[in-house]
């Protein structure tokens, strides 16, 4: 529909767009890290650590992973701090990513997949020094907050009858056929999996 001028009166043979489009160019950012050892102490991963307390809304974070796992205190720094970061943080399983490096894994804001890959979950170790009571005391403490973690990280991927199930000493192993239909479920808004059956529900009643 033609406008008026208002300053000649005329109708303006230009229709006015039912739209307007206006563009911001700015600079994003991409940056790779690659975890492809054992996780170790927490000095090592400063840069990785500043990276993402530092980076802005428009970067983007890549943490490529093919590790075995390993310190559960410098892992879950790497967490928190992906967590806490501003920047899109991809997480690409590559290879494989055990124990801590599972759990880092699932901490991406956007999870990545390769073919023949693995993810494996278990609980943790470690080694006790100190007087008996002292070391029944930091037992107790250790499960308490490795629940937690494991609880506040792993869910929905995994259920919380698999996590009993860590958590009471089983290994869970997931191939990438798995992981990805797992995946795919929570974005629907499914169940990763469905609970596992009794061994007792498996067995048909003899009727005859």
């Amino acid at each position: 529909m033609p406008r008026r001028n208002a300053e000649t009166g005329d109708e303006d043979d230009k229709p006015v767009p039912l739209y307007r489009q206006y563009e911001t160019q700015g600079t994003v950012r991409q940056i790779s890290f690659y975890l492809s050892d054992e996780i170790g102490a927490a000095i090592h991963y400063t840069d990785l650590l500043y990276t993402l307390r530092t980076a802005s809304s428009t970067d983007i974070v890549y943490l490529h992973l093919n590790t075995p796992g390993g310190n559960f205190d410098a892992g879950l720094q790497i967490i928190n701090n992906i967590r806490a970061s501003e920047a899109h943080v991809v997480t690409i399983l590559e290879a494989r990513a055990y124990s801590m490096g599972a759990l880092i894994f699932l901490a991406g804001d956007e999870l990545v997949v390769h073919d023949t890959c693995q993810l494996m979950f278990h609980n943790y170790s470690s080694a006790l020094i100190g007087k008996g009571n002292e070391q029944q005391a930091q037992v107790m403490a250790s499960r308490k907050w490795f629940e937690k973690v494991m609880r506040h990280v792993c869910r929905p991927f995994l259920t919380d009858e698999e996590l009993d199930r860590i958590l009471k000493g089983e290994d869970i192993w997931l191939d990438s056929d798995n992981i990805r239909r797992r995946l795919a479920n929570i974005q629907k808004g499914a169940p990763a999996t469905a609970p596992r059956q009794p061994a007792h529900a498996k067995t048909k009643p003899n009727t005859s």
